[in-house]
């Protein structure tokens, strides 16, 4: 049993948690708790932490795994969360290809969500914790949205990370429009557009544009659009949060595809 913060896998775990770079350099991310422990794919899991108190009434949820035991002092030195649920997982980071995210012959037309610079782990983990309830064939970040693999975005996603398919790119404009050519009709939620959203049909191949909590959707990525969209608000708001729009326009395109 690991007894010291000092030991090096230790001390791996607690940087993984805190650095996006090295998280990229090893391809790892934590998963924490029985929830996104259980859910990850068997064959995703590198190694499995366990504290004692854990081990004593659980010990049949690491069986077959490869495990080590903490002590509960190393295991909240470990954790990202307050209150550790007793169990972390070092999990490889998934790898998918743009054939992935519009994939058709198994779900029918793609439906797919475009991100530029969204900054808030919170809302990045929603909106793929959504996006799977709403039926998304995938996820599209640019480099400068927030790291996907953080300890926040993967306990938001609620294990939805696991099975939506998700890319970053280098070059939103290009890897638009090679969509496009795919047939893949884009819409821009921004405060120009003309036309309400529950005015579209999403039922054909469809994307959703969300852009930055602050700013959001740069001018640049909004002419890449075929049509801008808006969310009529009553009151004195102007805007919604950016996770709760990306969920009103999926949910909107899941309930056409339902009626169809």
């Amino acid at each position: 049993m690991i007894t010291s913060t000092a030991n090096s896998q230790v001390k791996q775990v607690n940087a993984l948690a805190k650095k996006a770079k090295l998280r990229k350099e090893t391809g790892l991310f934590l998963a924490e708790g029985p929830k996104m422990f259980e859910e990850a794919p068997k064959e995703w899991i590198e190694k499995v932490y366990v504290s004692e108190s854990f081990l004593k009434n659980h010990e049949s949820v690491v069986s077959g795994y490869r495990y080590e035991t903490v002590s509960g002092e190393v295991m909240k030195y470990m954790a990202d969360t307050q209150t550790p649920q007793g169990i972390l997982a070092l999990v490889r980071q998934p790898s998918w290809k743009m054939e992935d995210l519009i994939r058709r012959k198994q779900t029918g037309p793609a439906l797919v969500i475009v991100l530029e610079t969204l900054q808030d782990p919170g809302n990045l983990g929603t909106i793929i914790r959504a996006g799977e309830g709403a039926g998304v064939t995938g996820v599209v970040m640019n480099r400068e949205t927030a790291d996907i693999f953080s300890p926040k975005v993967i306990r938001s996603t609620m294990g939805a990370v696991y099975r939506v398919p998700f890319i970053y790119t280098d070059d939103l404009k290009e890897t638009v429009n090679s969509m496009k050519r795919e047939g893949i009709r884009f819409y821009a939620a921004h405060l120009r557009g003309k036309s309400d959203y529950d005015e579209g049909n999403y039922a054909a191949d469809s994307a959703f544009m969300i852009g930055n909590e602050a700013k959001g959707l740069s001018e640049e990525a909004a002419d890449l659009a075929d049509c801008c969209i808006k969310i009529p608000m009553l009151g004195k708001v102007e805007s919604l949060n950016a996770a709760v729009a990306a969920s009103v326009l999926m949910f909107e395109a899941a309930r056409q595809r339902r009626r169809r």
